[in-house]
């Protein structure tokens, strides 16, 4: 594997260099958690829209510059570097689109993956239920079909993050209620603005809304809003969480930012041999994460695909996270419960939010079965 990158790389590198040094908002966008924070972040991501730079890896009809893997990990690294607002479209343009891209019509890319990516419709997800978190299979919402080209929905979904001000969802319901728990799903598109639609924020320990609990009591969504094939939800499914634990979601620029910020925060402050311990560890796991990404990265653009090694992926990011975060306020003491968009108050955020990181995506625990069946072969327990 070459880890070097082509002139042509770098000019490109260069160019988003000179651009985020241009747009990049001088003070952070209030939080995206908030009604005003998310229409801000909305502006921001149109802005990057008009210049082409929100999906750089897209067809150019649908947004993008339809440039390569490794033109999106270079524009990644340029993002983090020069702290760029949070994608408030991620969900969008992380997880639904590569779907999007692999299972839609072509009616159906036309129509979603342009407002996508320009944030005039922002999306959530809908798969957690009340009883069904990590256990995806166990979803009791439910979809049944009219005489006509249309279907019915009900049933519940909660933790939709970014739902309190989404507008749309994607989600998959059961339309074969007597078929296996892995079959009989279906992977729907739905407005959340359609009639029976009833969305109810969740405020975190921060009273910001960072998540909803969606509600659907008969909501009329037309065929043609259907991903995929009726009944063969859990496969379109799996797309869309491969790409939440594999490459899209959480680029190593994400990681290696944070760790270089952290060795700086112990080269101005000092501390304990232990300090210098967690903070060189959790600085060469992010360099280790970026270094397997660009061999994941090699092996996509030699047309492999992203298989259950994904799982591995999730659980050592997720986990990168957190020991990036802790080592930070341990080197920062008390001073690390001041609240602010930047200096300590950032490190603390930061925290919060990366113990969510072995929750979401698929839960740690469920990652490690992934990695025992599917890659080591081990039996069921």
């Amino acid at each position: 594997m070459d880890l070097t990158f082509s002139a042509e790389h770098e000019a490109f590198r260069a160019e988003a260099r000179s651009w985020l040094a241009a747009h990049v908002p001088k003070e952070p966008l209030p939080s995206f958690d908030t009604a005003e924070g998310f229409e801000a972040h909305r502006a921001w991501e149109r802005t990057m829209f008009e210049d082409r730079w929100s999906v750089v890896t897209w067809p150019v009809e649908y947004g993008g510059r339809d440039l390569g893997i490794f033109e999106w990990l270079v524009f990644e690294e340029e993002y983090y570097r020069a702290r760029a607002p949070g994608r408030v479209s991620q969900n969008g343009v992380f997880l639904l689109a590569p779907t999007m891209l692999e299972y839609g019509t072509e009616a159906q890319k036309a129509r979603f993956l342009p407002p996508m990516a320009s944030g005039d419709e922002v999306w959530c997800q809908g798969w957690s239920e009340p009883d069904a978190g990590s256990d995806l299979a166990g979803i009791r919402s439910r979809a049944s079909r009219t005489d006509g080209p249309t279907w019915i929905l009900n049933g519940q979904k909660t933790w939709a993050s970014r739902g309190a001000f989404a507008d749309w969802c994607f989600g998959i319901f059961r339309t074969d209620p007597e078929a296996e728990r892995h079959r009989g799903l279906t992977y729907f598109l739905v407005a959340l603005d359609s009639p029976g639609v009833t969305v109810r924020p969740i405020p975190q320990i921060d009273g910001e809304t960072g998540f909803a609990e969606i509600f659907f009591d008969n909501v009329e969504v037309p065929e043609d809003q259907i991903l995929g094939e009726v009944g063969q939800g859990w496969s379109v499914a799996m797309a869309t969480a491969g790409s939440e634990r594999g490459l899209s979601l959480r680029s190593p620029a994400r990681y290696t930012e944070a760790a270089d910020r952290l060795v700086q925060l112990y080269a101005g402050r000092g501390g304990p041999p232990a300090s210098a311990d967690a903070v060189a560890q959790a600085h060469m796991d992010a360099e280790a994460y970026k270094l397997h990404t660009y061999w994941t990265a090699t092996k996509v653009a030699r047309g492999h695909a992203v298989g259950p090694e994904a799982s591995a992926n999730k659980i050592f990011w997720s986990e990168t996270d957190i020991a990036i975060h802790t080592a930070a306020l341990d080197l920062l003491g008390p001073e690390a419960e001041l609240v602010g968009a930047r200096g300590p108050g950032e490190w603390l955020d930061g925290y919060l939010f990366s113990l969510a990181g072995p929750i979401y995506a698929g839960t740690n625990e469920i990652q490690r079965n992934v990695v025992a069946e599917r890659l080591l072969g081990l039996p069921r327990g």
